[in-house]
């Protein structure tokens, strides 16, 4: 459990301005992969103009988080987590942190925190925006954003706090119960290995 420091870190708003200009320009000069992400990406600008503090889970109009599909070396399975609070196979990601510095870098730490996974690697290019409730301080809602992240060959995944189990799937072959929204990031994710090989965040 961290302590009072770690919880006042975590949270402080003006621990994210680089962040937020982050999202701003990744957000404001994104394609949408489909209408529903386009819709999400509107209403994530409209937050984001509430400034830095749209970055903290403290903001409890909602918050920005990043979320990573893992691809394994040949994109012939993704990695998913089985969540431990809602019981649901997921992608990996949670909330930003005030050390990150960019939306693709919070996903790729995420990603690596989660996995245990060394060497991931991610496109700064977002698959999707998605925006759902969460209980987060009594009753939120995420604004998240989403990339595909590569593991390198021959890598071995490590079950963190988070989650009770991960597993490696077909992307034709999801396990169930699925958390709404992970099936939509299979096809973006693969095209975005086909357009470029992943690299380390930024």
């Amino acid at each position: 459990m961290p302590d009072a420091t770690t919880a006042t870190r975590t949270t402080d708003p003006a621990g994210h301005p680089a962040l937020h200009a982050d999202a701003l320009a990744v957000l404001g000069g994104w394609a949408p992969t489909s209408p529903a992400a386009a819709a999400a990406r509107d209403r994530t600008l409209d937050l984001l103009a509430a400034g830095p503090v749209a970055m903290s889970r403290a903001h409890r109009a909602g918050h920005v988080t990043a979320s990573a599909l893992v691809l394994d070396a040949t994109g012939e399975r993704v990695l998913l987590c089985l969540h431990g609070k809602f019981k649901r196979w997921v992608q990996l990601g949670g909330h930003c942190e005030p050390a990150d510095r960019t939306l693709a870098g919070a996903a790729l730490r995420e990603a690596t925190e989660e996995s245990g996974i060394a060497g991931l690697r991610v496109d700064p290019v977002p698959i999707d925006v998605d925006v759902h409730p969460v209980a987060c301080q009594g009753g939120s809602l995420h604004y998240d954003v989403r990339f595909a992240v590569l593991a390198p060959p021959g890598a071995v995944e490590r079950v963190s706090d988070e989650s009770e189990a991960l597993g490696w799937f077909p992307p034709d072959r999801l396990p169930q119960p699925l958390a709404g929204g992970t099936a939509q990031l299979v096809a973006p994710a693969l095209a975005a290995l086909r357009r470029a090989p992943l690299r380390p965040a930024p």
